[in-house]
């Protein structure tokens, strides 16, 4: 068989680096490295103050520094996507079918279980840290998709499937977490906001199809949940849920409205996100702080909770007979993808904001901490998943499907 062109191969793979797969992962990547320069450069003073400065008091309104602006508010374009991407797969997609959506299902509950796991065994339970105990069990389904994008027919599509499932089911239990865990309710706001999402639902069960009233009331419910103490992302995943499926001639505005945003959630939210909160400070923070309770135990449970929970469940459903083997793969296969779900990022790094909020100096470290941990364990977690499965066998009856799939 004749060899390719090197050079015909290097520009297939630069053209591949723009799907969306690959570059919404490797985007992430270069915005983590750009924040952490800057926040260690000369104008570390003034990318601190852009997103911290205040910008009224507290009182006028709650959204007072742009930091929060970027968190409670614009985040909700990226959650309410979240929410549509969750909709369509239980309705039509693969959670819609109990065969399918077992195995993901049980493998997303274990791997959010095992990381809390290491992380309380790493932190010895103390209080202090406690908080952060749900930080490991995000995954982050951009930058693990975006692995698998690079790795081209390495990756049989049963196992894309499988890993883009199981971020799913577990971007489902970090919005639990978050509405549980994370919030004050205030009982007259909560019911207000019941309201607003009960029109809403109303809205969709009349089919009432004017986008534009949706807006509304998203924007409504957004702030409702905002006062209510429930943290203000979850308007985006209960918006979501009640935008209309599908209508008699065949149009779907969730469809439509989903095409439409995630390229902006992807391209522009996410990376805003990235950039205001994976910058942190290293003055003052040597090689010895990785090795600090919270870092240690935040990285660990990426890099061995997730892997540990997922390959484990998987291993032993397949040998109980309880499920069958996602088809075309190899159990190597099926450990490399487990390894990178150990990919927090965005979520990871939401779930650090609000576990350690507050404006004291401890509050201060201990988030500081939680973002080393995070960024540490995800790229540890990025190479080692990449490199199991970069060692596998390609799939080229797979290649013909994908011809600009990259060569790596």
């Amino acid at each position: 068989m004749a060899q390719s062109n090197p050079l015909v191969s290097a520009v297939r793979n630069f053209k591949a680096l723009f799907k969306a797969d690959a570059f919404e992962g490797i985007l992430l990547i270069a915005v983590a490295i750009v924040a952490l320069v800057v926040a260690n450069s000369g104008i570390a003073p003034a990318y601190f103050e852009m997103f911290n400065g205040y910008l009224w008091p507290k009182e006028t309104f709650y959204l007072n520094t742009l930091h929060l602006w970027i968190n409670d508010g614009l985040m909700v374009v990226f959650f309410f996507v979240v929410g549509l991407e969750v909709k369509r797969e239980l309705i039509c997609g693969n959670l819609s079918d109990p065969k399918q959506r077992t195995l993901p299902i049980m493998a997303a509950v274990a791997g959010m279980a095992a990381p809390i796991g290491v992380f309380l065994l790493v932190t010895g339970g103390a209080a202090e840290y406690s908080a952060g105990m749900a930080i490991p069990a995000a995954t982050d389904i951009a930058f693990a998709m975006g692995v698998i994008g690079l790795l081209g027919t390495r990756v049989p599509k049963s196992l894309r499937l499988f890993l883009l499932t199981v971020a799913i089911v577990d971007d489902i239990g970090a919005v639990a977490i978050i509405a549980i865990f994370y919030s004050d309710p205030n009982l007259m706001w909560l019911l207000i906001s019941l309201a607003v999402f009960i029109v809403m639902l109303a809205m969709n069960r009349y089919k009432v199809r004017h986008l534009s009233l949706f807006v509304i009331g998203t924007v409504a419910l957004w702030y409702c949940v905002l006062n209510s103490g429930v943290h203000a992302t979850i308007a985006g995943v209960l918006a979501a849920f009640t935008i209309p499926m599908q209508t008699k001639d065949g149009y779907s505005m969730l469809d439509n409205v989903e095409h439409s945003l995630v390229p902006w959630s992807a391209y522009l939210v996410v990376p805003i996100f990235g950039f205001a909160n994976a910058g942190v400070s290293l003055s003052g923070l040597g090689l010895e702080n990785l090795l600090d309770p919270l870092p240690l135990a935040i990285a660990a449970g990426l890099v061995i909770g997730k892997q540990v929970g997922i390959f484990s469940t998987v291993w032993a459903t397949v040998k109980l007979g309880i499920v069958k083997m996602p088809p075309g793969c190899s159990w190597m296969e099926v450990w490399g993808v487990s390894i990178l779900t150990g990919i927090g990022f965005t979520m990871s790094l939401f779930i650090g904001e609000l576990a350690f909020e507050g404006t004291s100096e401890v509050a201060r470290l201990l988030r500081d901490e939680a973002k080393i941990g995070i960024l540490t364990g995800s790229l540890i977690s990025a190479i080692m998943g990449y490199t199991i499965l970069r060692l596998t066998t390609t799939h080229p009856e797979e290649a013909a499907d994908d011809p600009s799939s990259p060569v790596v």
